[in-house]
């Protein structure tokens, strides 16, 4: 079957111009949006999946889905932390192991409103685990036993009180900053302070999770059932990027709901205007139509032809609508996690799967929106298309 020159219809876009430039920015506008909500899903997920580590382990209270929900007695997480076989030693012969507080405060942000700030207290073993992953960027350390916390770097910028010599009091305890570290992940929008400070001062007793650096040849796995039998301290165990990806799923499905949502009540526009578009463009060149058929040209051909046409400005504005979201990537913003109910801090993320998926979508908008349009076009009869004017 002979094919009509894909030239044909390429130059046919440009003699309509002005229907053509319509439509591309309709699709264009569509697209847009849906990669800036797609861009605003990944930068959330990623802060998450990328940074968790699989030699971590992440020890929570059996039936927690999160470590708010969790909690240690002392004595309970001493025995796992000395007894767990798994669990690398130190250069100093201890495990390295921590137990972690966390809890939500309520802060006061720049712009006037209140938020929840991740507080967690750690141990000076937290910052051996972690000695490849956090870097005090300014100022120092706090100091053990002390009422001292330190803040990631993306809080000062988001929360009020929270620069280097500023104090912030949980409850009753005054507590001075004292260095802003960087850790890349979620942590960098939490306090941090001693665990057994922090406990004092926010009321709490006990640890909310436990984190453990795996030994080279053992398996989380195995020693999640082991801990799942446990007749003393039954612990539900999972690697920390298990964790972070499970602490990522309400989010993220609202977020995906919404661009959908978006996506299909301006996808619908944007297809209208596709089909108006290729109407115009069957009613225009009717008698060219009828010369094509007359020449030889089946249907099918015609249909391919017309189709075409519609999926290039599919193409063509999904492009445009992705270089207008690029912009949008590496901006900062935050929102509140609905697993934890913290703010959280990240970046708008324009991967290359949220590029590919935007310009899927727009050809898939051009497609059906020429495709009624395409099929009139391959039912005109030569002798009447000949005929109209």
């Amino acid at each position: 079957m002979a094919l009509v020159p894909f030239s044909y219809s390429s130059r046919s876009l440009f003699r309509r111009s002005a229907s053509t430039a319509l439509t591309v920015a309709s699709i264009g506008a569509t697209v847009a949006v849906f990669s800036g909500v797609l861009a605003l899903q990944q930068g959330f997920a990623t802060l998450f999946s990328e940074h968790g580590r699989d030699d971590i382990a992440v020890m929570m209270r059996p039936g927690a889905t999160s470590e708010g929900e969790s909690s240690f007695p002392l004595d309970r997480a001493d025995i796992v932390i000395k007894s767990a076989p798994e669990i690398a030693v130190g250069e100093d012969g201890q495990p390295l192991a921590s137990g972690e507080t966390y809890l939500a405060v309520r802060m006061r942000k720049h712009d006037g409103g209140e938020t929840n700030v991740p507080i967690r207290g750690v141990s000076p073993a937290t910052f051996t685990i972690r000695a490849g992953d956090l870097e005090i960027i300014e100022g120092r350390r706090f100091e053990s036993g002390t009422d001292e916390v330190i803040v990631g770097r993306s809080v000062p910028g988001r929360i009020s009180g929270t620069q280097i010599g500023d104090v912030i009091t949980f409850n009753t305890t005054p507590c001075r900053v004292v260095g802003i570290f960087a850790c890349e992940g979620p942590f960098e929008s939490e306090i941090w302070g001693d665990v057994d400070r922090m406990q004092e001062a926010l009321e709490r007793r006990g640890y909310n999770r436990i984190i453990a650096m795996i030994l080279p040849d053992a398996t989380i796995e195995a020693m999640a059932g082991r801990l799942a039998e446990d007749k003393q301290v039954p612990a539900s165990v999972m690697s920390e990027r298990a964790y972070m990806n499970s602490q990522t799923s309400a989010l993220s499905s609202l977020l995906l709901g919404l661009g959908t949502f978006l996506a299909l009540v301006m996808g619908a526009g944007a297809v209208f205007t596709g089909t108006n578009t290729m109407l115009s463009a069957v009613a225009a060149r009717t008698q060219e139509i009828g010369i094509l058929l007359a020449l030889g040209f089946r249907p099918v051909a015609i249909f391919i032809t017309f189709l075409w046409e519609a999926l290039l400005l599919g193409l063509v504005g999904g492009v445009i609508g992705c270089l207008m979201a690029l912009p949008l990537n590496g901006i900062n913003t935050g929102t509140t996690n609905f697993n934890t109910f913290t703010e959280v801090a990240f970046a708008f993320r324009m991967t290359p799967r949220v590029l590919i998926t935007a310009v899927i979508f727009s050809i898939a908008l051009g497609v059906l929106g020429g495709a009624w349009p395409a099929w009139r076009a391959a039912r005109l009869r030569p002798t009447a298309a000949l005929r109209r004017e």
